[in-house]
């Protein structure tokens, strides 16, 4: 499958980038190659944690998620990445804005730093969280 044809998935995580980590390893163990995992941090210390787990692509900050959403097919989060000032500041108003009104399916997991609870979630661990949104919201092939 050529590069353009694969499915552009963007990873989008900040802080220390561990939620973002464990999504794309999980990602790669599953379609390997198959998508390219774009990873978006908001900080360098996040984009160089998934960068390790295997993103073919990384880039930082508010103006680097905001350009590279919009070619996205889907998005891949924490809820808060829909959340003006969400990750202690970290994610900008333009940030939020920018993933709320992609074209891509955005597919968030239910984990918040915020004073937000969301009704109807279980409180899996993240690597289970992971694995539900592989099996039930994401299929590529």
């Amino acid at each position: 499958m050529g590069d353009s044809k694969r499915k552009k998935v963007c990873v989008i995580d900040g802080q220390g980038g561990g939620i973002g980590s464990t999504i794309i390893k999980k990602l790669k163990e599953r379609y390997d190659e198959k998508i390219e995992v774009i990873a978006l941090g908001t900080n360098a210390i996040a984009t160089a944690q998934m960068l390790k787990a295997r993103a073919n692509k990384g880039a930082s900050g508010s103006n680097a998620i905001v350009q590279t959403v919009k070619n996205a097919d889907v998005i891949i989060g924490p809820v808060g990445i829909i959340m003006p000032h969400a990750m202690m500041g970290e994610l900008t108003p333009l940030m939020a804005q920018a993933v709320s009104c992609a074209d891509a399916k955005k597919i968030l997991l239910p984990l918040t730093q915020e004073n937000i609870e969301i009704v109807g979630i279980s409180n899996l661990p993240l690597p289970e969280l992971v694995d539900e949104l592989l099996n039930k919201y994401v299929s590529f092939l």
